[in-house]
């Protein structure tokens, strides 16, 4: 028997299952964990996400494609550098649509 997982818990194994080279919206996310409504909390969560880097954070972007909250290193262009890494492309400040995980 499973036991049931919190809002939070579904929220960090969605972002887990992000593959790299891929992002996804906080809006996204907070979808597939069972609370379309809820992407704020989504940022919450991954502003204190306590798995990283098990836990990819980095790889949420907001609705448009656009980075927006991270905390390590440097920021956003931290956040930009590991993604490039990755292989997720840009157009101009934004992650590519082609790289957006929309389901």
């Amino acid at each position: 028997m499973q036991m049931h997982m919190s809002f939070r818990d579904r929220v960090y194994e969605e972002v887990r299952k992000i593959p790299r080279g891929k992002v996804a919206t906080y809006g996204y996310i907070a979808r597939m964990a069972g609370k379309p409504k809820a992407a704020r909390a989504v940022g919450m969560y991954m502003r204190t996400n306590p798995f990283a880097p098990k836990v990819p954070c980095h790889r949420v972007v907001g609705s448009t494609g656009a980075l927006v909250g991270f905390s390590a290193g440097n920021g956003l262009s931290t956040k930009k550098e590991m993604l490039l890494r990755e292989g997720v492309r840009f157009r101009g400040n934004k992650v590519d649509k082609e790289d957006i995980l929309t389901k």
